[in-house]
C-alpha cells in the first residue's frame, strides 16, 4: 500500500472514530431527559430544539436545557442609537434580567413572535417600539469563526515548519503532513489547474484557502456543541462574494466582451443576451451560497430530527419507543458518518465551481 492510500485510510479511520465518539446522541439525550421529566401532557417542540442548535446565539450552548443547561455567555457589544452610547457587558446579565422579567441597561432579548426574535433590542421612547441597536457582539458563530481560523492557521504553519526542516532529497512526508500534502496536490492539480487556463498562481491561494476552510469547518460542525458556520447563510454569503470579486475583478477583455457583445450571434439578439448574461453574474454566487448553506443545514437538521424521534416516541408508549430507539440510533450514526463524506464533497464542489467561474473569466485570447 503506497503512502497516499495509507494516508487516506488513516484519515477515514480517524474521522469515523471522531464521529462515533462525538455523536450528537449524548447531547440530545440530555435535553430529551429534561423534557421527559415534564408532565405527560407536555410535548417536545422539536422545531424549536433543532432551530436553537443550528442558529446563532449570544451564548455557547453545549448541552442541557433551562436550569440544567451547560453554556458559556458571550460578550455583548452594542451601540444605543437612542442614547448615543456604547455598552459592553456579558450576555449573562440579559439572562438574569429576563428571569426577573425586566431589562438590563434598557436592553432585552426579543421574544418569540416579535420582529427581531432572538436579537438584543432596546425601547425607543419616541415610537414606543423595541428597536435593534448597532450590534457588534461576539456571537457563537463569530467566536467559532475565530477558533476555526486559528486551527486552520496552526495546521498550515505546522506543515510549513515541517518542510522548512527538510531538504529536497529527503523522503516524502508521512502521517498528517503527508495527508495535507496529498489534499493540496489534489486540489491544485485536479481543480485549480484543470479549470483555470492561465494565471493559476494568482487564484490558487484563495481556492486552497476556501477548500480547507470549508472542509475543516464542516468537520468541526459535526461535533455536538460546536458552531454551525457553513449552515449559516451569512458565512456562505461572504464566501460566495469572495468568489464573485475574484471572478469579475480579474476578468479580462475576452470575458467582458462575451457578456456584453458576444460574437457569433445576430446583432439584434446581442442586447437581449447582454441583459441575461449580466444577471448571470449574480446568479452564480447566489447558487454557490445557497448550495453550501442548504446542504449543511439540512444535514444537521435531519440528524437532530432522528435523535428527536427517541424522545417523541417515549411520550407515545414504551412499546413503540423500544422499537424506534435502536432504529433512530442506527440511522443517526449512519447519517453522521455520511456527513463526513458530505463535508468533503461540499468543500470540493464549492472550490470546483469557483475555479470554473474564475476560469471562464480569464479565457485565452482566440486568434
Amino acid at each position: 500500500m503506497n503512502i497516499r492510500n495509507k494516508a487516506w485510510m488513516s484519515f477515514l479511520s480517524m474521522m469515523l472514530a471522531v464521529s462515533m465518539l462525538f455523536s450528537p446522541t449524548a447531547a440530545m439525550a440530555q435535553e430529551g431527559e429534561s423534557h421527559a421529566g415534564q408532565e405527560e401532557s407536555s410535548k417536545i417542540d422539536m422545531t424549536s430544539l433543532i432551530l436553537d442548535h443550528i442558529s446563532d446565539s449570544y451564548e455557547w450552548h453545549f448541552c442541557g436545557e433551562g436550569e440544567n443547561a451547560v453554556a458559556i455567555p458571550l460578550p455583548v457589544f452594542v451601540y444605543s442609537k437612542v442614547r448615543g452610547e456604547w455598552f459592553f457587558f456579558s450576555f449573562k446579565h440579559i439572562e438574569e434580567a429576563e428571569h426577573h422579567h425586566t431589562t438590563y441597561e434598557g436592553f432585552k432579548l426579543a421574544e418569540e413572535g416579535e420582529a427581531n426574535e432572538g436579537k438584543i433590542v432596546e425601547l425607543n421612547p419616541a415610537t414606543g417600539e423595541w428597536e435593534r441597536p448597532l450590534d457588534l457582539s461576539l456571537t457563537k458563530n463569530a467566536v467559532g469563526l475565530f477558533l476555526n481560523s486559528i486551527i486552520l492557521i496552526c495546521i498550515v504553519m505546522y506543515c510549513a515548519n515541517w518542510y522548512k526542516k527538510k531538504k529536497p532529497e529527503d523522503t516524502a512526508p508521512k502521517g498528517f503532513v503527508g495527508l495535507i500534502e496529498m489534499m493540496v496536490t489534489m486540489v491544485y492539480n485536479d481543480i485549480i489547474k484543470a479549470n483555470i487556463p492561465q494565471h493559476v498562481q494568482r487564484y490558487s491561494g484563495y481556492l486552497l484557502c476556501a477548500f480547507f476552510f470549508i472542509f475543516l469547518t464542516n468537520l468541526i460542525g459535526l461535533i455536538p456543541g460546536s458552531a454551525n458556520l457553513t449552515g449559516n447563510i451569512a458565512i456562505t454569503c461572504v464566501l460566495a462574494c469572495c468568489t464573485f470579486l475574484f471572478t469579475n475583478i480579474g476578468g479580462n477583455k475576452e470575458y467582458w466582451k462575451e457578456i456584453f457583445w458576444a460574437d457569433g450571434m445576430p446583432t439584434w439578439l446581442k442586447p437581449i443576451m447582454a441583459v441575461i448574461e449580466f444577471f448571470g453574474l449574480f446568479t452564480k454566487p447566489v447558487a454557490l451560497m445557497i448550495r453550501l448553506f442548504a446542504n449543511i443545514m439540512a444535514g444537521h437538521a435531519a440528524l437532530l430530527a432522528l435523535i428527536g424521534v427517541i424522545f417523541i416516541t417515549a411520550q407515545i408508549g414504551a412499546a413503540i419507543n423500544s422499537i424506534m430507539t435502536p432504529l433512530a440510533v442506527f440511522f443517526a450514526i449512519f447519517l453522521d458518518c455520511l456527513e463526513l463524506l458530505v463535508a468533503f464533497i461540499q468543500a470540493y464542489v464549492f472550490t470546483m465551481l469557483s475555479a470554473v467561474f474564475i476560469g471562464l473569466s480569464v479565457p485565452k485570447h482566440h486568434h
